[in-house]
């Protein structure tokens, strides 16, 4: 065997084997939001029956923004987890369900047969998925009492860190 070919090759090879390895570390879902910190994106939108929701018109106490669809597997496994939310911080903290790239009959379907935590409203044209620079579902956004956008998750919530969450955001 050749030892130069062989000293090139290891050359060659070992620098592509560190980036590979290393790429496994991070989620490429993972990626922060240039959104956190700064004033949520306003809109007016309708439920499915036809009810407007302005966010400018909920200042004054949280938001939690949740971008889901019925075709989304994590969605469906984090709905009890904000249906149970929901209940518990009623009056405190508004729960807005945006549908993301789904019908609202499906939508209608599902809450019927499994709850609803809030209104879902039809984003047709995505202009705020777009504005909140979604790129799949679930994601949601958590907004202060300012309007400003203090965290974001992607995949499903977990209770834990969704309690702990609008704690801090209550006591602040």
């Amino acid at each position: 065997m050749n030892r130069t070919a062989l000293i090139v090759g290891v050359l060659v090879i070992t620098p592509l084997l560190i980036f590979l390895a290393l790429s496994f570390r991070s989620d490429p879902r993972d990626i922060e939001s240039p959104l956190i910190g700064k004033t949520a994106p306003l809109f007016t939108l309708q439920d499915l029956d036809g009810n407007v929701y302005s966010l400018e018109e909920l200042r004054g106490q949280p938001v939690v923004i949740n971008f889901w669809a019925t075709w989304c597997q994590p969605c469906i496994v984090e709905h009890p987890v904000l249906v149970a939310a929901s209940r518990r911080y009623e009056g405190r903290v508004t729960f807005l369900g945006v549908i993301y790239n789904d019908k609202p009959e499906l939508i209608r379907k599902f809450v019927r047969q499994m709850g609803a935590w809030g209104p879902s409203l039809i984003d047709e044209d995505v202009s705020v998925a777009i504005a909140y620079g979604v790129y799949g579902a679930p994601e949601t956004f958590f907004i202060d009492a300012t309007g400003t956008i203090v965290d974001k998750a992607t995949g499903a919530v977990s209770p834990q860190y969704l309690v702990n969450l609008l704690e801090g955001m209550l006591s602040s």
